[in-house]
């Protein structure tokens, strides 16, 4: 079985609404919410977007996929 072509992939999960004035959302800055997961590949080849919460927003928001 070949490494690169798994099923399952990591993926970063960064909070929609809390991305500030003035923080580069490239970076790991403090002030942006961000969830590592895994999905499926197969299952949901589009982006993953899940409600999670946010410490800085300090309630529940849409957090959506981002490249490494």
């Amino acid at each position: 079985m070949a490494k690169g072509k798994d099923v399952r992939a990591r993926v970063i999960l960064e909070c929609t609404r809390c991305v500030r004035k003035g923080v580069n959302k490239e970076s790991r800055a403090r002030g942006i919410s961000r969830y590592i997961t895994q999905k499926n590949r197969h299952n949901t080849p589009s982006r993953l977007e899940l409600r999670k919460f946010c410490l800085y927003c300090y309630k529940h928001t849409l957090h959506g996929e981002i490249k490494k």
